[in-house]
């Protein structure tokens, strides 16, 4: 019985690790594709291209900022997968972004941007679905519906309190777009849309249909 439950903890980090892998690759995929990224990462974009910091270590720095805020209100969602998803996620697009950029110089054509949106939504996507089945953590940003919900007693249920802090974080970082004279359509665009319209059945699709399947199969 021992045996297997250390199986079991050795599998759900390793469903983990891979999660936030692929969840820092999407966003530095979405970023190559320049057809918009997710909410938090346009927000953390903007800011950070307006006060000249690193995205990683400004995504770093609002990760620490809202991990204070979860651990004073819904503690129960710290885990382990929460610090390495607030710490590396930034990191790894950041690098992924300068090998593609600076190291191989690739040029971007029209084709390789959307093959890099659709790879960055399947990995957006999979990710997720990797990290939620790990059940190690919630990352600082996906907690603040949580919280909300909270505060407001159930009077503002997790799907509306997430969709209400996504427009918040976009229109921020639109501001701090415009702000900057700074282009908006590289962090809001069709991107956004389909990573807000298709990530939840995807989550869903490969939560039930892929990752449950391979698990057992193990």
């Amino acid at each position: 019985m021992q045996k297997e439950n250390q199986i079991e903890s050795k599998t759900r980090i390793l469903l983990m690790v891979i999660g936030i892998l692929l969840i820092g690759l999407c966003v530095s995929f979405l970023r190559i594709a320049g057809f918009g990224v997710d909410p938090f990462s346009g927000m953390n974009l903007a800011i950070s291209g307006f006060i000249g910091w690193s995205f990683g270590n400004w995504q770093l720095v609002i990760n620490i900022v809202l991990l204070i805020i979860v651990f004073f209100t819904v503690r129960h969602c710290i885990g382990l997968g929460t610090i390495i998803n607030m710490v590396f996620v930034g990191y790894i697009a950041d690098f992924i972004c300068f090998l593609v950029n600076d190291v191989a110089q690739i040029h971007i054509t029209m084709l390789l941007r959307i093959i890099a949106l659709i790879l960055g939504q399947f990995m957006a996507s999979m990710g997720v679905a990797l990290y939620m089945t790990a059940d190690m953590g919630v990352a600082p940003y996906d907690a603040v519906a949580i919280i909300i919900e909270k505060a407001t007693k159930g009077k503002i249920p997790f799907h509306i309190a997430r969709v209400s802090s996504d427009i918040t974080v976009v229109m921020i970082g639109v501001l701090f777009c415009i702000i900057g004279k700074n282009s908006v359509w590289s962090i809001v665009g069709i991107g956004t849309i389909i990573n807000a319209c298709c990530n939840g059945p995807m989550i869903q699709f490969f939560k039930e249909k892929v990752i449950k399947h391979l698990i057992r199969q193990k």
